[in-house]
């Protein structure tokens, strides 16, 4: 009964889960991957589906910016390739080694007292390569990546095969069906939920779907931006009353513990 009341005051706390995107938002956007994986996206249009050379900048952005990821667009248009075979030729050449542990970091999501969930576009792989690299094995319940929401392609679960096809072939941020289901898949509350994430397209559907949103990168605020960090070590600074939240109710819990224990003896 203790149990169940205590349980019942830290629901009644803001903020209840942290969902965070990996890629220039665990680690800064100066550690120089995104450029990178930008141009083996673009080696890969050319030396794999034979794309001119002279095309490719302008086609790779152009399918970013309609169907969120430049590898849904080439699926979309028609181009035949596998996906692992892709992750492998764009992800699997990065110096992941340029990346240190972060202890400041894990330190700071091992403080907060909620739920601590991954949402990526990457494919798994990469995912678990940046979370180890970080030193951040540990610190999140689950992992969300590629594999989880596009099933089709050999892994876990089948929930997202489903109305996503009807649109595009793959289902990703920042389309709001991706954000359903992730909030099925993980019993997530987004009206309880902070979305940390550096693209501002992902930022703004978190917002439209009731996502309370922060925008890791910069320090100037947007449409549909709640609350902006220069770096994810600024957390603290940004959002003190994620620790002075939790700090009233631990305190007002062991203030009703003590009385409960008094009065028994």
């Amino acid at each position: 009964m203790a149990y169940e009341e205590n349980f019942q005051q830290m629901s009644d706390l803001k903020y209840d889960c942290l969902l965070f995107d990996i890629d220039d938002t665990l680690y800064p956007f100066s550690s120089g991957l995104s450029t990178l994986v930008t141009n083996n996206i673009q080696e890969y249009m050319i030396q794999k589906l034979g794309i001119e050379e002279d095309k490719v900048q302008e086609l790779c952005l152009e399918l970013y910016k309609i169907y969120g990821t430049t590898m849904a667009g080439l699926k979309a248009v028609g181009y035949d390739f596998d996906y692992d075979d892709f992750h492998r030729f764009v992800h699997g050449r990065l110096p992941y080694t340029t990346l240190k542990p972060d202890p400041i970091l894990r330190n700071i999501i091992l403080s907060l007292p909620f739920r601590k969930v991954v949402f990526t576009n990457a494919d798994k792989a990469h995912a678990a390569m940046i979370i180890a690299r970080l030193g951040l094995e540990g610190c999140f319940e689950k992992i969300i990546s590629f594999e989880t929401l596009n099933p089709n392609t050999k892994t876990e679960s089948p929930v997202a095969a489903t109305e996503t096809r009807a649109i595009f072939d793959i289902c990703s941020k920042p389309f709001e069906v991706a954000f359903e289901h992730v909030f099925k898949m993980t019993n997530i509350n987004p009206h309880k939920t902070l979305f940390f994430d550096d693209s501002i397209r992902n930022i703004q559907t978190g917002k439209r779907v009731g996502l309370h949103t922060v925008w890791v990168g910069t320090s100037h605020k947007d449409e549909g931006v709640d609350t902006a960090l220069e770096h994810i070590h600024n957390i603290r600074e940004a959002l003190p009353e994620l620790w002075e939240a939790t700090d009233d109710k631990a305190e007002e819990i062991r203030s009703r513990q003590k009385v409960a224990i008094e009065t028994i003896a």
